[in-house]
């Protein structure tokens, strides 16, 4: 079986495959710590706001909740980080098998990323959203990409002007990140702004999210990126905590 999605997700003969994670035992030892890790990293921080809403994260404060959801940019004396993120759950590939997860391997590495550093959140929902069968996400994907679709968002955020820093996180399909992505770049003008990706992936890496989001976002500095394979997510806290240390986001 080809990866595809994982956060990868994978065409069948090319190179990668929805956010992924084998079956039979090793499966369950992943469920086991992924869950383990989403109790410390997630449930004991506010929950990401869905919605066109964000909410205020801090390691050191919990302050905001999913239950005081706060509109975009009403944080902006507090935090001038936003990090927006697309993550996709259900039946994913995970080692050449399949699993199904209850969350998406991106947006566990944004639980990491939001209870380490000071920004606000924002999870990006498409109007349609995309089938928890991994093949069908998969056929669904190489369509929209062959298409060049901007598949619409159901909560679109009202604007990202009062941010100086933009953190991108989405799974990798098929070498890029899914198609939404590009709606939601191509949304907003983001000159004198600096955008750094982080991606989950079964096979490529950041793939041509570098490439892609300077294309679309002229005027924006695009930073060092990060990429964590999809199996791995659950035990990159330190990867990140790193990333976040030498891009200047994470000082203490």
């Amino acid at each position: 079986m080809t990866p595809w999605m994982s956060s990868d997700l994978v065409r069948s003969g090319a190179a990668e495959a929805p956010d992924s994670t084998m079956l039979g035992p090793s499966r369950t030892r992943a469920t086991l710590g992924r869950r383990a890790f989403l109790r410390g990293a997630l449930a004991g921080t506010a929950g990401l706001v869905l919605s066109a809403q964000i909410s205020g994260c801090s390691a050191s404060s919990s302050r905001a909740s999913a239950a005081e959801p706060r509109r975009l940019g009403a944080l902006a004396g507090e935090s001038k980080t936003l990090l927006v993120y697309f993550s996709r759950a259900g039946e994913n590939y995970y080692y050449g098998g399949r699993t199904n997860l209850s969350v998406g391997n991106t947006e566990v590495m944004a639980g990491m990323i939001r209870a380490l550093i000071a920004c606000d959140v924002s999870r990006i929902q498409p109007v349609d959203p995309y089938p928890d069968a991994y093949e069908e996400t998969v056929r669904r994907n190489v369509q929209e990409q062959e298409a060049q679709a901007r598949p619409a968002i159901a909560n679109p955020l009202d604007s990202g002007e009062p941010y100086d820093t933009v953190l991108l996180g989405s799974p990798i399909w098929n070498v890029r990140a899914p198609m939404i992505m590009s709606t939601f770049v191509e949304s907003f003008d983001f000159t004198g702004k600096t955008i750094f990706p982080f991606t989950t992936y079964a096979v490529s890496g950041l793939g041509t999210t570098v490439r892609d989001y300077t294309s679309s976002c002229p005027g924006a500095t695009i930073g060092e990126g990060l990429a964590v394979r999809g199996e791995e997510v659950a035990g990159a806290s330190a990867e990140v905590e790193s990333w976040l240390q030498r891009i200047g986001l994470l000082t203490s």
